[in-house]
């Protein structure tokens, strides 16, 4: 691993955003989403151009390095989500929360698709005031143009510790690309997706 990965780790880890080494041009930045299942919101912003890495997660609760049994039974109060490592030079945070919300169900306050339960609803965790007026905008912006029916019940949340989910959650859909393509049909995702948006639709 090299100096610089270590120190985006080790930053990372206690919520600075770190700079790059000597003669670098950009800084690595980060955003903390909540949609629903993460291996897929991993799989569909793994993809985005800009973003660096992706790594699932629990973040929102109560309970101190929780697992995944005791938040997929609920209780906790933590959500699944994703933290995801950006190079704001190729990709705004205004531009992360565009391709959010086109792979989300907006409208669904008690989970997403197949998946239901506090730790399945969708929200955007922001790190500060940038962030937190940012998001705002983006979801004001969807309410007056959304061309879906119901009210957009995605939270804005101050973000607090985000707990990394165990390593065999990480990368699903690389590591079991059928078990996850499978879950992936299964749970309705991309055929909700294609409802709630239409055309604009994200989904892989």
């Amino acid at each position: 691993m090299s100096t610089f990965t270590s120190l985006i780790t080790a930053l990372w880890l206690v919520g600075a955003t770190p700079t790059p080494p000597e003669g670098g041009t950009s800084r690595i930045e980060k955003a903390v989403l909540a949609g629903g299942c993460f291996w897929c919101m991993e799989s569909d912003f793994e993809k985005l151009p800009g973003v660096v890495s992706v790594e699932s997660g629990y973040t929102g609760g109560h309970v101190i390095r929780p697992g995944y049994k005791q938040v997929s039974g609920g209780g906790t109060g933590h959500y699944e989500a994703v933290r995801i490592l950006y190079d704001p030079a190729k990709l705004s945070f205004a531009q992360i929360l565009d391709h959010f919300w086109m792979n989300i169900d907006p409208t669904n306050a008690s989970g997403q698709f197949c998946d239901h339960g506090d730790q399945y609803r969708s929200a955007i965790f922001y790190l500060n005031d940038t962030q937190q007026s940012v998001a705002e905008g983006s979801k004001h912006k969807l309410e007056s143009v959304k061309p879906f029916n119901g009210p957009v019940v995605t939270e804005i949340l101050p973000a607090g510790i985000f707990y990394p989910a165990e390593d065999y959650h990480q990368d699903y859909y690389k590591k079991n690309p059928i078990r996850y393509r499978y879950y992936r049909s299964g749970c309705g995702r991309d055929r909700r997706l294609q409802e709630v948006w239409g055309a604009q639709a994200g989904g892989h």
